[in-house]
């Protein structure tokens, strides 16, 4: 049987003022896409405003899980965000290195 892996994660600027919350299959090279769109076209909300640094995500098995999750945490308040991040990463840290 294949592996199933997604990710729902949170990204956010150097600042650390803006949040972006996604979805994809392969976390790693999502990152760099955000990267190289903050750096280059800028065409997304996360290139726009420089939301590069993961800072919180978390692994879902099947993709409905992980859209409906995604959904979730779209819906609520920037305060909200915070409390989930601080759960897992209360320095902010960044953390595309690890992934």
């Amino acid at each position: 049987m294949k592996d199933h892996n997604y990710f729902v994660y949170i990204t956010t600027n150097p600042k650390k003022t803006v949040l972006y919350t996604g979805v994809t299959n392969d976390l790693c090279t999502r990152m760099q896409q955000h990267f190289h769109d903050s750096t280059h076209e800028r065409k997304t909300f996360a290139g726009k405003y420089y939301c590069y640094n993961l800072v919180y995500f978390e692994h879902h098995t099947y993709i409905n899980n992980a859209i409906e999750r995604e959904k979730e945490i779209k819906g609520w308040s920037r305060a909200k965000k915070e409390v989930l991040i601080n759960e897992e990463n209360p320095a902010w840290k960044f953390l595309n290195e690890e992934v």
